[in-house]
């Protein structure tokens, strides 16, 4: 049985590039320079420090967790997974990262991922280029 533990909701913008290999990024920040290239939302609704007690427990154990990226107004999805790790802090209030390396900071919601920004389909990186697009990050766990 599947849960959702999250969801995070941010929006698109016009210097959206999700061209980063190893990592991609959701932000409070209203704005995006195109050095982001790892960003694929803004204006979010939560940063990794306002995550629910229940998600940071699951992943401080080290737990796989599958991450779906929803653009609920186009019926498009992409489908990811990574891991927790102990060393987690959840302490930054502004940004939500994952990582396909180990590298874990304040930041940091999955390490390993199969996913980075630039694995992402094409048409659902060309439709984060519209700031009215939402996209949802919803953290689902095997139960």
């Amino acid at each position: 049985m599947r849960k959702v533990l999250e969801i995070i909701s941010a929006y698109g913008h016009e210097n959206i590039k999700a061209t980063h290999k190893t990592t991609f990024e959701i932000t409070k920040e209203k704005d995006l320079t195109p050095r982001g290239d790892c960003i694929i939302g803004v204006r979010a609704d939560k940063s990794i420090r306002d995550i629910n007690d229940d998600l940071k427990r699951i992943l401080r154990r080290e737990e796989r967790v599958e991450v779906v990226l929803n653009l609920p107004d186009y019926g498009l999805e992409e489908r990811l997974f990574g891991f927790g790790s102990k060393r987690m802090s959840f302490e930054d209030e502004s940004d939500v990262v994952v990582r396909k390396s180990d590298f874990v900071c304040g930041r940091t919601l999955l390490i390993k991922s199969n996913k980075a920004a630039r694995d992402l389909n094409r048409e659902f990186v060309e439709l984060l280029r519209d700031r009215k697009t939402l996209i949802e990050m919803l953290v689902v766990v095997e139960k």
